[in-house]
C-alpha cells in the first residue's frame, strides 16, 4: 500500500477512521496517548502564545485605531488575529512541530527495529493500530487547543484593554459579538481540521516508509515537514480566498 503512493494511503487511512470502533479495543490506548501528548500536553504553549499575542493586538494596535478615530476596528483585527487566521495558523504550526515531527520519527524507528513486522507477523493492521488513532487523536486534540487558543486570546485582550484603555466589560463583549459571524467559526474549523488531518497522513506516511537504516528517520522528517508546511500554506491560503471572494 505504501507502495503505491501517499494517494491511496490517505484514502485508506480516512476509510478506516470511519471503522475506528470496530476495532478500538486494540487501538484506543495509542489514541489516548495521542490526544494526551498533541492536545494536553501543548496546552501551556498555545495558552502562553495567544496570551502574548492577543497582548500584542489591543496594546499595540487600539492607541493608534483611537488616534485615527476607529476604535471600533480592533475587534476585527482580534477576530482575525485569533479566531480566523492568525490562531489556526499558528495552532497548526504547532501540532506539526511539536507533534507530527514525534509521529515520523516513532513510526520510523518502530521500522528500524523491526516492530512493524512483528505487527504484520501477528495479523495486526498497521493502519488500524498506529495510523489511524494517530490521525484521529490529532484531529480531536486540534480542536482542544484551537479552543483554548481562543479563551486565552479574549481574555487576555479583555484584560489588556481594560487595563490600558479603560474599556468596560460590556463594550468588549458587545463590539466582538458585532463584528463575530458564524462564517468567521466555520473558516476557523475548517483551517484547524484540514490542517490537522494532513499533517497526521503526511507524518505517518513519512514514518513508515522508512526502511532500514536509522539515517532515513531524520531525512522523512525533513521531508515530513517540508511537506506539512506547504499543505497548510495552501489551505489556509485557499479557505481565505474562498472567504474574501464570498
Amino acid at each position: 500500500m505504501l507502495r503505491l503512493g501517499f494517494i491511496p494511503f490517505s484514502y485508506y487511512v480516512i476509510s478506516d477512521c470511519f471503522n475506528f470502533s470496530s476495532h478500538k479495543s486494540i487501538s484506543a490506548d495509542v489514541l489516548f496517548k495521542q490526544i494526551k501528548f498533541t492536545g494536553v500536553q501543548a496546552l501551556t504553549l498555545v495558552i502562553t502564545i495567544s496570551f502574548v499575542t492577543s497582548i500584542l493586538i489591543v496594546a499595540q494596535g487600539f492607541p493608534i485605531l483611537s488616534s485615527v478615530g476607529q476604535q471600533s476596528l480592533i475587534f476585527d483585527i482580534l477576530i482575525a488575529g485569533i479566531f480566523r487566521d492568525g490562531g489556526p495558523f499558528i495552532v497548526s504550526f504547532i501540532i506539526l512541530a511539536r507533534s507530527g515531527t514525534a509521529i515520523t520519527t516513532e513510526l520510523g524507528n518502530m521500522v528500524v527495529n523491526k516492530e512493524i513486522d512483528a505487527l504484520n507477523a501477528m495479523g495486526i493492521s498497521i493502519i488500524s493500530y498506529l495510523v489511524v488513532p494517530r490521525v484521529v487523536g490529532m484531529f480531536l486534540s486540534v480542536i482542544i487547543l484551537m479552543s483554548y487558543f481562543m479563551v486565552s486570546g479574549l481574555v487576555s485582550s479583555f484584560v489588556t484593554a481594560s487595563m490600558f484603555n479603560h474599556m468596560p466589560l460590556s463594550s468588549f463583549t458587545n463590539g466582538l459579538l458585532d463584528k463575530l459571524t458564524l462564517l468567521d467559526f466555520i473558516i476557523m474549523s475548517s483551517k484547524v481540521s484540514l490542517s490537522a488531518l494532513i499533517v497526521a497522513l503526511i507524518t505517518c506516511y513519512h514514518g513508515l516508509k522508512v526502511e532500514q537504516a536509522t539515517t532515513e528517520v531524520p531525512q522523512r522528517n525533513i521531508k515530513a515537514v517540508g511537506q506539512s508546511v506547504f499543505s497548510i500554506c495552501f489551505i489556509h491560503l485557499c479557505l481565505t480566498s474562498a472567504m474574501i471572494i464570498h
